[in-house]
């Protein structure tokens, strides 16, 4: 079994939701503060008493995870506020929350990515060596069946291959989403980012089901710190990305990784166009935890 570790990356600056807001006539001024000031896994969504984040620690909480280091923003301090006071630490009594701070370095208006925010987590607990962990997005609503799926894996890293045909969301946008290229053993070969049809096409499996990452990994420390020390800079969007690691490190050690595959959907807060389909599905799979925070 996976040690109890996660980590969760929140240390972004939340861009695409911040610009998919802009221009729009949006009826809940909260909200547009909330979006313009902070980390959209904080945003009092569904009943208006809870971020999107308290969802997620949740899972986390009933999948059997105990250690989470939850990544934020050198300039957001909302997550750690939230936590640290008003007694809502104490909604997850089984969970032991700590962070890591992703800085900006000088001269860029965002923080340098993926891996970057994973190396500052690491860095932050070195008695993981020699230990495992997950690792996964905080704008992602991740199931508890997933994070268990990984807890029980006994490889050293594997990630979700999410059945492409399960997602919900338009076809546009499915098209776009990270394909998983593996060999017969469901080892993982290859992660293509922004697949073309013919890539799309590779990473068919005979029976035509096609997998996708959403960003979800149970990874060995040891063996991907290196990888996250020496990723280069994705040439387009100026940032070390998790994946690129990833791939590194199963060129390196081929064999490495094993994509575990899993067929449901994945709730995602990309974008203001999201907020209305995360919030009913929140209202409608989340009653009694709404009611715990409300009285």
């Amino acid at each position: 079994m996976t040690d109890p570790n996660i980590v969760i990356l929140a240390g972004g600056i939340s861009s695409r939701m911040k610009k998919s807001l802009e221009g729009k006539s949006i009826s809940d001024p909260d909200l547009i503060r909330e979006a313009s000031e902070k980390s959209k896994s904080m945003l009092s969504i569904g009943d208006r008493s809870r971020p999107f984040l308290d969802y997620l620690l949740y899972n986390v909480q009933e999948s059997g995870l105990v250690n989470v280091v939850i990544v934020i923003g050198e300039r957001d301090p909302s997550i750690r506020d939230y936590y640290d006071g008003k007694g809502n630490k104490d909604n997850f009594p089984s969970l032991k929350i700590s962070y890591a701070v992703q800085k900006i370095p000088a001269g860029r208006t965002k923080p340098l990515g993926t891996a970057d925010a994973l190396l500052e987590a690491l860095k932050s607990k070195p008695e993981w060596s020699g230990k495992s962990f997950i690792v996964c997005n905080s704008d992602n609503l991740y199931s508890v069946k997933a994070m268990r799926l990984l807890l029980e894996c006994k490889h050293p890293n594997a990630m979700i291959d999410y059945d492409r045909a399960a997602l919900k969301f338009d076809q546009t946008r499915i098209e776009a989403f990270s394909v998983i290229r593996k060999d017969e053993n469901k080892l993982l070969l290859d992660i293509v980012e922004k697949p073309n049809a013919d890539e799309i096409e590779r990473a068919k499996e005979k029976n035509g089901r096609i997998g996708v990452s959403m960003n979800i990994f149970k990874l060995s420390y040891d063996m991907i710190l290196p990888f996250l020390e020496s990723v280069p800079m994705h040439p387009a969007r100026l940032e070390k990305e998790l994946p690129s690691a990833v791939k590194m490190m199963v060129e390196k050690y081929p064999g490495s990784v094993i994509a575990i595959p899993l067929a449901e959907h994945v709730i995602d807060l990309t974008s203001q166009s999201d907020i209305p389909f995360v919030q009913e599905y929140l209202k409608k799979e989340f009653p009694n935890f709404l009611r715990s925070k409300n009285g």
